[in-house]
């Protein structure tokens, strides 16, 4: 087995991006006489170089070759019929240059790929191939890319055509695929295409050049088909960037970065071992890919950390009912209210000294029972919420908090060590109520230094850890917090929800195993409509659910928030917002519906409420006023 296969069997591999959309991004030219894109890898091999080397900066670890169109009749059309071996190994040639400049300016041992890439060209398959395929496997690349076919026939006569030549490195055979009306994949069947590719000795199959949808349609169908269960063939997805699609109610951009960044994480979690992207996916897009691939491993990584039995059990209802007003009520089952408010990310007085009288006169109207401070909300660099916890008593004068006190606590920024110290820290300052969640990664400016996100554990183990170690009175290691009779922490603890996150199946894994491993309450990501919900009602009796309601401020801010993976805003919200034209009318709209949903969330008995006002806190204390009528 090679080096590639041996890699994509421990897990997955990502590749990068397009090549044809960038370089006409850059250059501003389509493929053309005197500007045939395959023709650079001779002609104007710095331009190359400099794709791979953004799609090396951006994480990818597979590089595929300039050298889509570089047979022999895509090359005629151009009068450069007589030059297929030069481009082709010179396509494969200018990748591992990349390469090895990357690694020498980063020091990255890897492992680093290329796949030669072959696109869809003639009918008659020797006369057109035959020439690039004996130039490519001179090259000694790590495998052939067959992307972009739509004909089963022409892709299955150009594997037997490969496979026929000693030496040919693996294959990668994907087709491009477009569903119907109905959603369902026209006249194609994936998993007899899959046992076809699998008989046909290809080692990884799958698709490329088709909208998320589409591949997101082909990997559910064949994710647990024999041949793939059974490891006989591996499953790679390449999809286009797409763009502004609605899907039954849901009106959102498929361009969004962020978005193919859950996309690959959904990949992943589902078998597929090489994954990029295809048209119109850039480095940014890779970087978002590479992004949620490493969060991923927190999931993983985490699950080997394990906690060491406690001499005392766990701490219960009784210890936490004295956290707050917000745990208190939660115990005894009244309904709750949380506010979420982010902490500043500089250093105006004026900034900090708003959010603070929000939160003094959110105390001072009963309407609440916490605030709850997210912890670089978005992957961005906020005041870390327990020194905002300080900065705001110290402000208010609180000896005793007015509200429970809620800091977010991300897996992104600290190691497993880092955790400890910070929880420790927590209850010796008085701050007994944490919301542990995994985290966004990383998304900083173009001028911001590049930072990468710790991943050490994830949400999951977190709440093991302190639930089962520090609230029994051990650290991580097992070893006792102190040698006096009681050394427990006594934390309430919270975790989050996506009701409507792309792979439904791993959240509500994820979901069980917080239940499992000791959470308390679970705030969920805003809900416009009901039927995301129903998933819950089956574990309303085994934790207590805060429901997400986000205040929206405008039309423009509904529509933007459609753009972030989980969370959908349907249409006759939309509608609703789209009706009037003065921004103030809009805004007047957006709290009504938040307002009626906060009356719904207590009509349907659910323990509590999670309110985000994300464009202005100023309509909280007033929608909350509302909705209490």
């Amino acid at each position: 087995m090679t080096d590639f296969l041996t890699t994509l069997k421990a897990g997955p591999l990502l590749a990068d991006g397009a090549m044809g959309s960038l370089l006409f991004e850059r250059t501003g030219r389509l493929s053309e006489t005197n500007h045939f894109y395959e023709s650079f890898n001779v002609d104007r091999p710095e331009l190359i170089l400099d794709v791979h080397l953004s799609y090396l900066a951006a994480g990818a670890r597979c590089l595929k070759t300039n050298t889509f169109g570089a047979n022999r009749l895509t090359l005629r059309q151009y009068g450069l019929e007589h030059r297929v071996a030069e481009l082709n190994q010179a396509g494969v040639r200018v990748a591992r240059e990349a390469i090895a400049k990357f690694q020498a300016q980063r020091h990255d041992p890897g492992p680093f790929f290329v796949a030669a890439s072959i696109g869809p060209a003639g009918v008659i398959v020797e006369e057109t191939y035959q020439e690039q395929i004996e130039s490519v496997v001179a090259a000694k690349p790590d495998a052939f890319l067959l992307e972009t076919f739509s004909s089963l026939e022409q892709l299955a006569a150009l594997i037997n055509l490969i496979r026929s030549r000693l030496g040919a490195p693996p294959i990668i055979a994907e087709m491009t695929i477009h569903s119907t009306s109905t959603g369902d994949l026209a006249e194609f069947d994936p998993v007899t295409f899959v046992n076809r590719m699998r008989d046909s000795g290809v080692a990884v199959t799958g698709v490329n050049c088709c909208a998320p949808w589409d591949a997101t349609a082909f990997v559910e169908a064949v994710k647990d088909s024999p041949a793939v269960r059974a490891g006989q063939i591996l499953l790679s997805a390449m999809p286009n960037g797409g763009g502004f699609q609605r899907i039954g109610n849901r009106f959102m951009s498929y361009v969004n970065p962020e978005y193919v960044g859950k996309l690959a994480r959904s990949f992943a979690d589902q078998g597929v071992r090489l994954i990029g992207g295809c048209c119109e996916m850039h480095p940014p897009h890779i970087q978002e890919m590479h992004n949620y691939l490493h969060a991923r491993q927190a999931g993983e990584r985490g699950a080997r950390v394990q906690t060491v039995a406690a001499a005392l059990p766990p701490v219960g209802d009784a210890e936490k009912r004295g956290n707050g007003p917000f745990s208190r009520k939660l115990i005894d089952g009244q309904f709750v209210v949380s506010v979420e408010v982010l902490p500043p990310r500089g250093t105006d007085g004026k900034v900090s000294g708003s959010k603070i009288e929000f939160i003094d006169q959110l105390a001072a109207s009963g309407l609440a029972d916490a605030v709850d401070l997210t912890d670089g909300s978005r992957g961005i660099p906020l005041m870390p919420p327990g020194d905002f916890i300080q900065v705001i008593r110290h402000r208010l004068g609180w000896s005793t908090d007015r509200l429970e006190l809620i800091p977010h606590f991300t897996a992104r920024d600290l190691n497993l060590m880092g955790v400890q110290s910070r929880l420790v820290g927590y209850h010796a300052t008085g701050i007994h109520n944490v919301l542990f969640i995994t985290g966004d990664p990383p998304k900083m400016s173009p001028t911001y230094p590049r930072s990468s996100g710790v991943f050490d554990v994830d949400s999951v183990a977190m709440i093991r850890l302190a639930h089962s170690g520090l609230n029994a009175g051990v650290d991580f290691g097992g070893s006792p917090l102190g040698k006096h009779a009681d050394p427990r922490t006594h934390f309430t603890i919270g975790t989050g929800f996506e009701p409507e996150a792309l792979n439904q199946k791993r959240e509500l894994e994820r979901l069980e195993q917080k239940i499992a491993n000791g959470v308390d309450y679970v705030m969920t990501q805003p809900a416009f409509h009901h039927e995301p919900l129903a998933v819950l009602v089956k574990y309303r009796d085994q934790c207590a659910f805060l429901v997400g309601v986000m205040i929206l401020s405008n039309l423009d801010h509904a529509q933007r928030m459609t753009q972030i993976p989980g969370v959908v805003v349907p249409a006759e919200v939309l509608h609703r917002l789209a009706q009037y034209e003065n921004p103030a009318d809009q805004a007047k709209a957006g709290q009504d519906i938040a307002a009626e949903e906060i009356q719904w969330v207590r009509r349907e008995g659910w323990d509590g409420l999670y309110l985000m006002s994300p464009g202005s806190t100023t309509d909280v204390i007033r929608v909350l006023q509302a909705a209490s009528h």
